[in-house]
């Protein structure tokens, strides 16, 4: 079917071809492969086939100068002839693939065959007589009453009936997920402008807009939206990396090199362009329509993997590794290896329902051989009655019920609230994150936020405010700290100073008023340009009237700004017939080039090397380490005849007079600092990657408090960083990135393979305990490698490009650090909503299991029956999962440190308080069940005869435990062992309203459920009782939070995700994943005789370089020679020297950092 579109488009195409009479003399085909040459072929193809651009113009009807005409006819038959400038989006899965998506969840696969089961014996009702006859033995094993036998189905179709809810939220929230992407998609296509000149006035239209035909004008900065051809430019370079991988600028000029491809990013220079090609016939939609179809090509290829034989398949698998050369074993054991490693709770989750699916299937399986056997000894063995072949199907019907019983347990014993929980949690986190400018595109980046261990941030515009501001100048010999009164400087200066920023700088830099009232004026174009142009906004000067009478075909000569120059220079020449020409740039390079200043008068003086070097220790240096970009502008007068020769560069750009030093800040923003210091508070360590120079970077980290003076810290640049991870071969080698990843917190004039090999350095590392989980924020085309490496991309909605937004995980809708913050907080609340739902709900199952267990075995009835089973555990576990999943998040969530990825699910304090729980319920049931008729004075509903009416004793036991549940839900809110556990219970209405109405729906089910519950109505009194014991949960939970958890060193692996459960991706030690507890105790403690000796060893060098007189950083770099810097480098640089503080390694319990971090010898 490919093939058949495909040459239908061709033929289309064709026919465009053969029929020039079509109003455009050029048909799509010839434009794109016009568009696929480059350099000097395609300057001979355009001069051979068109007739040079001017000729391609008149072909497409279009002027080089007005642009097109505008006429909404013509643009539409552009439209229909070329394609719209949209690259169409994936096709969204349909609610269906999503559901059979949603279908492929482990526990709800046990949960469904369970289902199936106790549905199938529901309606299977054996042959012969009920009841049977005496002579074929009697067991009160399995009598169920008729309310039962007719309520049988109900089990089984509640339970398909809750995967089916299950099933529907996930697949709801998935389509909403995507169709809220595609919202925000559109609404961020709609925003991108490009300037088009029509009709000969430059206009600004949505990108989507723009037809073949089209004159843009492309200047510095811009990500061009479709492919052209070049007809004029003042020094065009481009960055073609996002298509061709060169880092390389590449020159543009007309008659070289004349071609733009979309997706490109213009780095110098201004110009315009005709535009040839738009949407998928563009550069980048070609790569797009490929990528697609390349997705597709791929799924295919699974399938047939798939559909072939083990074998094949196996061979086939080492093709397909994710990061190309050799597979290890692991990966082949696999035959298809998800494409998406999962999540770390997903991980955990995962195990821990299979372990708990296992638990129960061996529960249930005891329970069916004890029954069996206890029937057939009771009747075979004690009564020697012998088996009859008449009797057969009456046995048969006794086994089935048997089944019953032991499927119940089952059923009780896989928690399938499990999975409702995470969706219900992580759908409840991610549309409130909404509110907090995270648009979260893959549900599991939410929670995997939660452990994040590590942020790798840019620093434009995430950190700071991307708004750049005059704050200092230099003017007249006089070093402003803040921009003076217009008054204060000499009328000549400030003239000179207005007509050289608003002339010399590109006309497209503009300042616009605010959109909304009270906010700050809006900046477009180059933002450094705009904070100059800002200076002169403060010093009461209008740029613009000056830019009007000198509009910008006036202007005589212009030197655009570019690297090697660092600098922008304009000529204009004077009424007299003089020239002028007006100079901005780097400070260091435009002070080199003058030899005079203008002085507190604004009169010219000389300006000798000395006093250079005096200003730049007095004036450049302290704005740089204030984290300023320092701009001089200075100016030169030339005589009109003879013209001076303008091609001679270093001869115009020498002698000039400085008019004054600028320096200009990006500011960080002001909630960046508070933010920061909360992500270091809870544990989270934030490194700046930027392109900045590395002074700035140092200072603005500063500002961050990203850095404190005084620490153990590394800045370093892209080229030194390169410089310690590359071996002599030019290769990373991962042992060298340990050594630099634990302590940097700059990485300045960084590539975005720079950005890469950090993030991928640090996901690989494996000399901390805890597997670090990396976030990265990134705008560019060129972060998408990063992003997509990273645990958690985050893209910025506003600045980042499209394939940014493709490649990461979360959007921040408004490019702000703190939003991060945010989505820690809610990753971390997802995390602790399923704790509290896990601890609330293995508290029922053990009791509910233990309960069914014993009491089939012991009176061969179970105490709860089927239907009231299914009451508490599915009506409690989708409820309970909305109360406790629906809990907001609180600023304390990140007072603690990650739980990383091998902590345990369960810790060990929930584990106490599920076993705590558990001791007291069972406590009371079993009193009610055993001596509940002596307390209560009332009948015993033990081994109760056949088809008897349901017994008040036995609806006390379903009471009791209702309430005790109920009571114990609200326990469950706290898993840090906390005190107070009604803290905020009012912030949570869901929570509220769930406790009341199950506390309604239970008083009905008892006073009216009759037979299908199998309850008797009871009296006030009774209720009291029940109420009171439930009441008790509340106490006793207080006597288990004083019980120290040092105690409870059993239990602790539950639903841990070791490393082996990873998948491939991370290459694990092998042998050290098992290792035992008294293996990692002995560690421990060779690690904790390590750090002591190396603490006094630390200390004795200190007091011995005291007394040597010799400052302490040498102390510093002595310690560190020392330290054969140990694998686990936890003992930092303080500046106070008597303190050296151990990192938090050792501070909880469950560390693991002997397991993989055997200490290096030759330590001490």
């Amino acid at each position: 079917m490919g093939d058949m579109s495909n040459s239908d488009f061709y033929a289309k195409n064709q026919r465009n071809e053969d029929n020039h009479a079509s109003p455009f003399g050029c048909s799509v085909m010839e434009l794109r492969s016009l568009m696929e040459l480059r350099g000097t072929e395609a300057v001979v193809k355009l001069q051979e086939d068109y007739g040079g651009v001017e000729g391609l113009c008149k072909r497409l009807k279009t002027s080089p100068t007005e642009g097109l005409a505008g006429a909404q006819p013509d643009l539409d038959k552009r439209k229909e002839l070329y394609g719209k400038n949209l690259i169409p989006p994936k096709k969204p899965k349909t609610f269906l693939q999503l559901v059979w998506e949603a279908l492929q969840d482990v526990t709800l696969i046990i949960l469904e065959i369970a289902a199936l089961i106790s549905l199938g014996l529901s309606f299977y009702h054996p042959p012969g007589e009920r009841g049977g006859g005496e002579s074929c033995g009697s067991a009160a094993g399995g009598v169920e009453d008729e309310g039962e036998a007719d309520a049988g189905w109900i089990e089984g179709a509640a339970i398909l009936l809750s995967v089916v809810c299950v099933v529907l939220v996930t697949a709801f929230n998935d389509w909403s997920k995507e169709k809220q992407f595609r919202g925000l998609q559109s609404r961020i296509e709609q925003e991108q402008k490009f300037q088009v000149v029509r009709a000969g006035q430059v206009i600004q239209l949505p990108v989507a807009d723009i037809v073949v035909g089209d004159i843009a004008q492309v200047k510095y900065g811009d990500l061009l939206p479709a492919d052209g051809v070049l007809i004029q430019g003042n020094d065009v370079k481009i960055d073609e990396s996002s298509l061709t991988g060169e880092s390389d600028h590449v020159k543009k000029n007309a008659d070289k090199d004349p071609m733009l491809l979309s997706g490109t990013h213009v780095m110098e220079g201004s110009g315009r362009m005709v535009v040839t090609a738009v949407g998928v016939n563009s550069q980048t939609g070609i790569i797009f329509t490929l990528l697609g179809a390349g997705a597709e090509e791929e799924e295919k290829k699974e399938k047939k993997v798939k559909k072939q034989d083990g074998a094949a398949a196996m061979e086939m698998q080492p093709l397909k590794s994710a990061e190309g050369g050799e597979t290890d074993e692991k990966e082949r054991k696999k035959v298809s290896v998800p494409k998406k490693e999962k999540s770390v709770l997903q991980g955990k989750l995962t195990k821990l329902a299979v372990q708990i699916g296992k638990a129960g299937l061996l529960m249930s399986a005891i329970t069916v051989i004890i029954l069996v056997l206890y029937f057939a000894i009771d009747n075979f063995v004690m009564q020697k009655r012998a088996w009859l072949t008449e009797c057969t199907p009456i046995y048969i019907q006794y086994f089935v019920k048997f089944f019953i019983i032991g499927v119940t347990v089952l059923v009780v014993a896989v928690p399938e609230g499990l999975p409702l929980a995470v969706t219900i949690s992580l759908a409840y986190s991610v549309k409130k994150m909404m509110k907090d400018n995270n648009l979260v595109r893959h549900l599991d980046a939410c929670e995997t936020m939660g452990n994040a261990t590590a942020i790798c941030s840019d620093k434009t515009g995430t950190l700071t405010t991307n708004r750049m501001t005059a704050v200092q100048c230099y003017v007249g010999d006089v070093h402003y700290k803040e921009i003076p009164d217009p008054g204060a400087l000499p009328p000549k200066s400030l003239d000179l100073l207005a007509n050289s920023i608003s002339i010399n700088s590109a006309y497209t830099t503009k300042i616009l008023p605010a959109d909304k009232e009270g906010g700050l004026p809006k900046q477009v174009g180059n933002k450094t340009e705009c904070g100059l142009l800002g200076l002169v906004l403060d010093l009461k000067r209008d740029y613009q009237s000056i830019r009007n009478q000198l509009p910008e075909e006036k202007l005589y000569k212009v030197y655009t700004f570019n690297s090697v120059r660092k600098s922008m220079s304009t000529v204009v020449k004077l009424s007299d017939g003089s020239f002028r020409m007006y100079s901005k740039g780097a400070s260091e390079i435009v002070l080199k080039k003058c030899s005079h200043i203008l002085n507190e008068v604004g009169e010219s003086r000389v300006f000798r090397p000395r006093d250079k070097d005096d200003m730049v220790k007095k004036v450049i240096e302290p704005m740089a380490c204030d984290g300023l970009r320092t701009i001089c502008v200075a100016y030169r007068d030339f005589a009109g005849s003879p013209e001076p020769n303008w091609e001679d560069e270093n001869n115009i750009l020498s002698d000039l007079t400085a008019i004054c030093v600028v320096g200009i800040e990006d500011p960080v923003r002001p909630e960046v600092p508070d933010a920061i210091q909360k992500c270091q508070r809870a544990g989270i360590t934030v490194r700046m990657v930027t392109g900045d120079n590395i002074n700035t970077a140092r200072a603005i980290a500063i500002k961050c408090g990203i850095i404190h003076p005084g620490e153990d810290f590394l800045c370093i640049d892209g080229k030194e960083f390169n410089r310690r991870i590359r071996n002599e071969k030019g290769e990373v080698e991962q042992e060298r990135i340990d050594k630099v990843w634990p302590k940097l917190r700059v990485l300045a004039r960084s590539s975005p393979t720079d950005k890469h090999t950090l993030v991928k350095g640090i996901i690989d590392s494996t000399m901390v305990d805890q597997r670090q989980v990396v976030a990265v924020t990134g705008d560019g085309t060129n972060d998408g490698p990063a992003l997509k490496k990273a645990d958690v991309g985050f893209a910025m909605g506003i600045a980042g490009t499209d394939v940014a937004k493709e490649a990461s995980d979360i959007i921040l809708t408004d490019d702000n650090f703190s939003s991060i913050v945010k989505a820690v907080m809610w990753g971390r609340n997802v995390y602790d909503s399923i704790s509290k739902f896990l601890q609330f709900q293995l508290t029922v199952n053990v009791v509910a299991v233990i309960v069914a267990f014993t009491g089939a075995c012991i009176t061969q009835d179970s105490p709860l029956k089927a239907v009231q089973m299914l009451w508490v555990n599915l009506i409690m576990d989708t409820f309970a999962s909305l109360a406790l999943a629906t809990e907001p998040p609180t600023e304390s969530l990140l007072r603690r440190r990650p739980y990383g990825r091998n902590k345990p699910l369960i810790s060990s304090t929930m584990t106490k308080n599920i076993l705590g729980h558990g001791v007291y319920q069972l406590i009371i049931i079993f009193t009610l069940l055993f001596v509940g008729e002596q307390i209560f004075d009332i009948d015993s509903g033990r081994n109760a005869p056949l088809h008897a009416p349901p017994s008040e004793h036995y609806t006390i036991i379903f009471n009791t435990f209702v309430m005790m549940q109920l009571f114990n839900e609200i326990n469950a809110r706290k898993i840090h062992g906390e005190r107070n556990v009604f803290e905020g219970i009012f912030r949570n209405p869901i929570f509220c309203s769930i406790v009341f109405g199950t506390f309604a729906v239970q008083i009905v089910i008892v006073q009216f459920g009759g037979k299908p519950f199998s309850c008797q109505p009871l009296d006030v009194e009774k209720w009291m009782w029940c109420v009171f014991l439930g009441l008790g949960e509340l106490v006793w939970g207080q006597v288990i939070a004083t019980i120290p958890n040092s105690r409870l060193r059993f239990l602790r692996r539950a639903g841990q995700l070791t490393q082996k459960d990873e998948l491939p991706e991370e290459d694990v030690n092998e042998e050290n994943e098992e290792i035992d507890h008294a293996e990692r105790e002995l560690r421990r403690g060779q690690i904790l005789w390590f750090r002591g000796l190396n603490r006094i060893q630390t200390q004795i060098e200190v007091v011995n370089t005291f007394k040597s007189g010799t400052s302490f950083q040498g102390a510093g770099a002595l310690r560190r020679q020392s330290s054969t810097t140990s694998q686990n480098q936890d003992v930092t640089n303080v500046s106070s020297p008597s303190h050296v503080s151990l990192s938090n390694a050792l501070s909880s319990p469950t560390s693991t950092t002997a397991a993989t971090a055997p200490p290096t010898t030759g330590q001490c």
